[in-house]
């Protein structure tokens, strides 16, 4: 197994992964997974999500970094791993405790060199997150979502967002700055007026599971409104499972239930909306078989892999 953390299962210690869905006729891309984590009763680690992936037309994940020690793991596997590509940030929770222990310009640092490694294509996941950071951690995270801005930009990379009941700072923060030229919402969580602004800004908005829950009816009408040419989809895997699966333990393979209830609340051909997400994807991250010859790992994560 090649697990860095196990999440607090909150029950889900007893639940399995669920079967794998119908294969898809038109692949596409996870745009945001975290295969670090073990979850569930039968916890699978990133190989083995990557195959039952590849296996139901899920051509490739981004493997998104929280952290210093996740963000270097991440590039590592990317490097050798052709399914993968890598994203590397300092979450913005991390960000106040990182900076009250004056270690957050160090860190910063850190992400910075990671940026610069093959297969690393995204800054991600930064931005602002003030349901579970308080007044007193936001200038914090402010300077961290800033300096990542700033990373992205200088290296040339996308950007992947973060934005967890913060969506005016978050977008008041990316146009006093600057956004990089491909910025992604990571789990976008705005109506439908809110995802018009971000499309209408160039951004793009990446839907997960949750898009498929009952209650969602704000991002259904929030997908309805925006250019297709905007879309991506991910899982945010291991959370936020699609439904009917809700609650239990989510990997890259269950994209295809997402991509499914999307296309079927827009009323288009599955294989249609594959092919529009999956250039979408491309157009951010560029190929996943874009460079000729695949490292071998290295860095401290080297056994890991």
């Amino acid at each position: 197994m090649t697990f860095l953390r196990s999440r607090d299962a909150d029950g889900r210690e007893g639940l399995e992964h669920p079967p794998l869905p119908e294969a898809l006729t038109v692949g596409v891309y996870d745009n945001h997974a975290h295969l670090e984590f073990a979850d569930g009763a039968d916890p699978i680690d990133y190989m083995e999500a990557l195959d039952r992936a590849s296996s139901v037309g899920v051509r490739g994940v981004v493997q998104v970094g929280t952290d210093l020690e996740t963000s270097r793991w991440s590039a590592e596997v990317a490097s050798h791993e052709p399914r993968m590509l890598a994203a590397v940030a300092l979450h913005p929770n991390e960000a106040p405790e990182l900076d009250a222990r004056g270690e957050l310009d160090a860190h910063l640092a850190g992400i910075d060199e990671l940026a610069a490694v093959p297969r690393v294509r995204a800054i991600g996941e930064t931005g602002l997150d003030f349901y579970r950071t308080g007044d007193e951690g936001r200038a914090a995270q402010l300077r961290s979502f800033e300096a990542h801005i700033d990373i992205a930009k200088q290296h040339g990379l996308a950007l992947q967002i973060h934005d967890r009941d913060a969506h005016q700072d978050v977008v008041d923060t990316l146009h006093r700055v600057g956004a990089p030229e491909r910025t992604v919402f990571h789990c976008f969580s705005g109506d439908a007026e809110f995802a018009k602004l971000v499309a209408d800004a160039g951004w793009y908005l990446s839907f997960a599971g949750t898009v498929t829950f009952k209650n969602a009816h704000g991002l259904r009408e929030a997908l309805e409104v925006i250019p297709r040419s905007r879309i991506l989809v991910e899982t945010d895997s291991p959370f936020l499972t699609p439904h009917p699966f809700r609650g239990r333990p989510n990997s890259p393979y269950l994209v295809p239930w997402t991509l499914r209830a999307m296309a079927a609340h827009l009323e288009t051909d599955v294989s249609m909306l594959a092919a529009q997400v999956s250039s979408n994807t491309e157009e951010v991250y560029g190929s996943w078989d874009a460079d000729p010859v695949m490292q071998e790992p290295t860095g401290p994560f080297a056994e890991l892999a």
